[in-house]
Formats: structure tokens, C-alpha cells, sequence
């Protein structure tokens, strides 16, 4: 579980070590909560809640406190604060009465549940009275779920977006799965950041060259293999040949991988000079001897994105002709695709969808690749996270507790233990202050006292995040009123887990 040279006492923020001697006398209970909380101008109106599994598999379960641990932090805070506030005797109870593992209680939503901003997505409590301080010198890790929340749920937005438009555009939603590829392993700051943001997509899709994503969803989501890549040509590999030989070089690859998909950069020089006198005219044949199942998916990777792919699908259109299918919108040859990774954030792959389609074309032609808006151009206010206790016991007695700036309304903060519930009409709803019932919970137990009690695998937690009827209703056009169209849920996953 957690990983033997790693200090838990280490991984929070350095005020919070002081924090035991700041509580009132006689606190025998702190109750914490975290929250994306609700904002008028968000631009996400609800969550996709994914990776607390990991970090509590990684850094919190099991025997977290040594001795060896103990003394380390002593001497590191004490260099620190240059006196002693470190609670030595406190965390040596922890090793002595718990064999240094945490008695602290945490309850969430699933992981992969869909949950409308502003609403409790899990709890932190204490389970010792001597360790009332415990809840919130674990936030400092805890609050880093707003990563991997918030890349799950703008993934899921790219998947609203690319399945409303393959569904109007084509009838049916076949190959939704593949149409976002994870692009984004060297736009992130770290391994661990490749990691929780590429599993984080792969909740969503499961096309992706980001390898770090994959071997989480492996090692802490019991899924063999979530994702899958074709070969593809980089810059390096089409220019490492010369510019008078661009073409030998696409002929090249053709022979390597003659069967198969294979993506090809192809705006080394000029990309419409590629396509129409290469790919179009040179090396056609080669072209139209691929089959279905070995795709030739061309990639600009410059200018402007949507005029660059409207101009190339022009171009391979004259070249290569072209379909309706039973939506009347015109197809490519089945051998033949696009992909476009440059320039794609949730503004342009709509900006994009929506000329293609004015223009005829279907969402079928099209594959995207994303990077930075997909795993780094983000941070903890992308989604307002905040953890914030609620609730505390002194001699005995309960009180609901709670935040109210009144400089900031925004920032005020729930009361009372908390409970998640459907409510009669459907929607899903926080109850505070304790009046929740039971059987009506959504939070789920899942560590108490170092032990795990939930394990979920991706595949519960892909069917969790399917969309809904209304999440794949077709793109308003015109200010046009939805027409009812869509799918039922179980259409949506391709089964490839």
C-alpha cells in the first residue's frame, strides 16, 4: 500500500503541524468535507469524481508511522520553525495504540459518480478522540483530488461534445471511445501528474500515448489495459529524411506497417502540398490498397485548426471522393482519416465540429489529440475544491460549525455532518447539520482506521461516468430547440476495458 520511503508526517503544509495546540479545550472530534463548490459563472456545472483510490492506496493505507519517520519530521520541523511545535508524543500514540496506522474514517462519493457542483464529495473524521487534529493535517494531500476531478470531468465535456456530434451527424455514436486522444505526457509537470491526469482520461476514452496513465489504471484500478495507440510518425521521422524526400518517406511507413491504423504528421513543409500531391497523387494507390482496419489517419499540426482540417478534408475529398451516409453527411473512403492534436481545447473541437458539419461533413472523418487543455492548463479553481470542517465534538457535545466571509459569499462553507441523497425529484442534493438518513447516503466508507474498504475497478467506474440521454442530445444549431434525439446509456461504451 503506502510506499515504505515516503514520511506521511511530511506531505502537509508546515502551519499545519502547529495546529494541535490551536483547537478549543476538551475537542474530542473534527469533522472535514470537500466540495467543488457552485459559482454562478462556472463553466462546469457538474463533477466527475475519480482518483481518491490512488492516493489513498499510495500514501495512506497501512503502517504510515514509524519511529524512524518520527524523528525525522521532529528534526525537520525543528529546522523549520526554529523552535519546537512538532507534536512528537502525539504521533508516537498513533505508532504505540495503532501500530502507526491512521485512525481517521474517510466517506465518498463512487468514484466515476456524476455529481452537480456545490455538493459534498467526501468526509474526513476522526475515529480516536486523542487524534481530533488528524482530519485536517491530511487536506494537504486530500485536496489534491482536484486534479484528477478536474481532468475526468473536462474529459467528459469533450465527450458530450464529440457525441452530440457523431450522433448527429452520423446516426449512432460507433467509435466515440477513440475520438480524444490523450496527447498530453510531456505537457505535464510530473510522472505523478501524467499519471492521475491520464487515468483520469481514461474514466472517459481509451485512446492514449500517455503510458504513466495507463499503468495506474493497472496498478490501482485492476485494469489490464485501458488504452490503446496505433504507430504514429513524428516530426523527426518524416524530416530526418530530407525535404526532397517527403515522399519516400511516407512510403516508407506504408511499408513498415502495411497493415493496422497509422497516423502520419504531414505539415513538416506544406501540408496541402502533402496531401494532394502525395497522399493524393503519388502514393494513391498505396493509399487505396488500405483496408478499414488498416486506416491511413493524416495529422496536420499547424495554423489555424479548423481552417487547416476543412482545406485538407477538401483536398483529400477531390483526391479520394467521398460518401453520404444515412444522415446525408459526406464520408472519406473507410481507409482513410484525420487527426487533428494542434490547437485543441473544449472551444475548438466545437468551433471545429460545428464548421465541418455546416460544410457537410460528418464527425466520423475526424479524430482529435489533446495535450495541455486536456492534462495541465488547469488548477485547483478550475473547479473552486476547497475542504472545509463542518462539524466538532468538545466535552461531550456536537456543534455544526461553518465559514461565512462577508466579503465573499461564495466562500461560505457547509454545516453539520453531512449526507448525499437523490432527493424526490431526482436531483442529487448535500443535507447538512445531520439530517440525513442513513439508507438515503451516497457516501460510501471507504478507509477507516488504515484499511482500504472500497476497491473499485476503472470498469465500475467507467459505468458510473457513462453520459445520459441528455448529455448526447444533439448540438443546438440557430438556437434551435433539442429535437429529443439520443441514445440509451449502455450504447455509449464500447465494451473496451
Amino acid at each position: 500500500m503506502a510506499t515504505h520511503d515516503f514520511n506521511f508526517l511530511l506531505a502537509t503544509d508546515s502551519y499545519k503541524v502547529t495546529h494541535y495546540k490551536q483547537y478549543p479545550p476538551n475537542v474530542s472530534k473534527v469533522y472535514s468535507y470537500f466540495e467543488c463548490r457552485r459559482r454562478k459563472d462556472a463553466q462546469f456545472h457538474e463533477v466527475v469524481f475519480f482518483g481518491l483510490q490512488y492516493l489513498l492506496k499510495k500514501y495512506l493505507a497501512g503502517r504510515v508511522i514509524t519511529e524512524e519517520k518520527i524523528q525525522e519530521a521532529k528534526l525537520f520541523f525543528q529546522m523549520h520553525f526554529r523552535q519546537k511545535v512538532f507534536d512528537e508524543d502525539g504521533w508516537r500514540r498513533v505508532l504505540e495504540k495503532y501500530d502507526g496506522r491512521l485512525p481517521i474514517r474517510i466517506k465518498a462519493v463512487p468514484e466515476g459518480k456524476i455529481i452537480p457542483r456545490g455538493n459534498v464529495l467526501f468526509t474526513v473524521e476522526n475515529t480516536d478522540p486523542d487524534f481530533f487534529w488528524l482530519t485536517n493535517y491530511v487536506e494537504t494531500m486530500l485536496v489534491q483530488m482536484w486534479y484528477p476531478i478536474t481532468v475526468a470531468t473536462i474529459s467528459r465535456e469533450f465527450k458530450k461534445i464529440l457525441a452530440k456530434h457523431l450522433k448527429s451527424t452520423s446516426g449512432g455514436l460507433e467509435g466515440l471511445d477513440f475520438k480524444l486522444h490523450d496527447f498530453g505526457y510531456r505537457g505535464v509537470s510530473s510522472q505523478e501528474s501524467a499519471a492521475l491526469g491520464g487515468a483520469a482520461h481514461l474514466v472517459n476514452f481509451c485512446s492514449t500515448d500517455t503510458v504513466a496513465g495507463l499503468l495506474m489504471a493497472q496498478r490501482y484500478y485492476s485494469c489490464p489495459m485501458a488504452g490503446f495507440s496505433i504507430p504514429a510518425a513524428e516530426h523527426s521521422t518524416i524530416i530526418s529524411w530530407g525535404r526532397s524526400r517527403e515522399k519516400d518517406a511516407y512510403e516508407s511507413l506504408l511499408d513498415q506497417f502495411p497493415t493496422g491504423p497509422l497516423a502520419v504528421v504531414s505539415d513538416s513543409y506544406d501540408i496541402f502540398k502533402a496531401c494532394k500531391h502525395i497522399w493524393g497523387d503519388k502514393l494513391k494507390e498505396r493509399v487505396m490498397e488500405r483496408s478499414e482496419d488498416s486506416t491511413l489517419v493524416i495529422r496536420p499540426d499547424s495554423g489555424d485548426p479548423a481552417e487547416t482540417l476543412l482545406e485538407v478534408i477538401k483536398i483529400l475529398e477531390e483526391c479520394f471522393g467521398c460518401s453520404l451516409n444515412s444522415m446525408g453527411y459526406k464520408v472519406l473512403p473507410s481507409y482513410l482519416r484525420i487527426i487533428q492534436g494542434d490547437g485543441i481545447d473544449l472551444k475548438s473541437i466545437e468551433e471545429i465540429l460545428v464548421k465541418l458539419s455546416d460544410e457537410g461533413w460528418s464527425a466520423e472523418n475526424v479524430f482529435f489529440g489533446c495535450g495541455s487543455a486536456l492534462l495541465q492548463k488547469l488548477n485547483r479553481d478550475t473547479l473552486n475544491c476547497a475542504f472545509k470542517c463542518s462539524y466538532v465534538e468538545s466535552n461531550g457535545k456536537g456543534m455544526d460549525v461553518y465559514k461565512q466571509p462577508v466579503t465573499d459569499p461564495s466562500k461560505g462553507s457547509k454545516r453539520g455532518r453531512l449526507s448525499l441523497r437523490k432527493n424526490s425529484e431526482g436531483f442529487i442534493e448535500t443535507v447538512e447539520r445531520g439530517a440525513g438518513k442513513p439508507e438515503e447516503d451516497m457516501l460510501v466508507t471507504v478507509f477507516e482506521n488504515g484499511s482500504i474498504l472500497q476497491d473499485y475497478t476503472l470498469e465500475e467506474i467507467r459505468k458510473h461516468a457513462r453520459l445520459s440521454e441528455e448529455d448526447i442530445s444533439p448540438p443546438l444549431h440557430n438556437n434551435d430547440e433539442r429535437n429529443g434525439l439520443g441514445i440509451h446509456h449502455k450504447h455509449i461504451m464500447n465494451g473496451v476495458h
